[in-house]
């Protein structure tokens, strides 16, 4: 049974993956994409294993389970990442969150797909009006370039935290969410740092590192590596994959008022709409989906 501590965690969760959209903007003025991701996931895998060991919390992976730490590490946080990351150095935040936010979308295709459950006229419905949203925001004309190539790293972000949702749920209870972050963070180093050494390390020298991106890295460690997926995978085993990725809804909201506050980012009468039927959209998409199934 949620209560209400739940709905509050998986809302900080989503606050704090709202802001990653702007920490990740202001630590690429210093850092490149790769070298990036790779620090705050040593940055949170640390401070996660020196609080699970010092509370007595550590716990070790079964043999059986590995495999799906494994996939878990490999489509979130590294295929999610490398999606996100490349695709904010060509979209705008607001854009990239309203992307993102179609995650409880795709999590009911996927359903329809792979499980074989129902779809019918309404989240039909509210599939078409999320698309007409995103192409409102997408073709406004007073924000930045937009460049398809982004557009499309975002989209595999998004398919890749679907199938991360998937996966865990096979993930068995006993293990704490602390436990699964920090084996994520620290098993997704092992895709990372062969892409370090192709994609970033003769660059290395060249980094120039401001305290504002040093700021923006410690943010994203702490708060969207770390206390994020800590929330969201404790609440996800509680509600439920269909359930819990709703609550993406309210990335766009959030990310377009912080890029607006902090970034100066032009939040235009079209992109503001587009975010808006965005989330109406999605809500619909929801609605059928829940009501077919009832429980999760």
């Amino acid at each position: 049974m949620a209560k209400a501590k739940d709905y509050i965690a998986v809302i900080f969760a989503m606050i704090f993956w709202s802001f990653s959209f702007i920490w990740t903007r202001i630590a690429m003025q210093s850092f490149n994409p790769v070298t990036l991701i790779s620090l705050r996931l040593v940055i949170a895998a640390a401070l996660l294993f020196a609080f699970v060991t010092f509370t007595g919390k550590f716990q070790k992976i079964a043999k059986k389970d590995l495999k799906w730490f494994l996939l878990l590490a490999f489509f979130e946080p590294f295929l999610y990442y490398m999606g996100e990351t490349y695709g904010l150095t060509m979209v705008e935040p607001t854009l990239a969150s309203v992307i993102v936010a179609t995650i409880p979308l795709f999590a009911s295709l996927f359903a329809v797909v792979f499980l074989r459950e129902r779809i019918g006229i309404i989240n039909i419905s509210g599939i078409v009006v999320s698309l007409l949203g995103v192409f409102l925001v997408v073709n406004d004309k007073t924000g930045g370039k937009v460049v398809g190539t982004g557009i499309l790293l975002l989209f595999l972000a998004v398919f890749s935290a679907v199938i991360y949702s998937i996966i865990l749920k096979k993930i068995p209870k006993h293990y704490t969410s602390l436990n699964i972050v920090m084996y994520q963070s620290m098993l997704a180093l092992l895709f990372f740092i062969p892409t370090f050494f192709v994609t970033d390390f003769a660059t290395i020298s060249t980094i120039h590192i401001t305290l504002r991106a040093t700021g923006a890295l410690l943010m994203l460690s702490v708060f969207a590596s770390m206390l994020a997926f800590v929330f969201f995978s404790s609440v996800i085993r509680k509600l439920g994959v269909a359930k819990t990725t709703v609550f993406n809804n309210l990335i766009p909201v959030f990310t377009a008022f912080f890029s607006w506050l902090i970034l100066d980012e032009i939040l235009s009468t079209p992109k503001f709409s587009g975010v808006c039927i965005v989330i109406l959209g999605l809500f619909i998409s929801q609605l059928k989906l829940k009501s077919a199934k009832g429980h999760e």
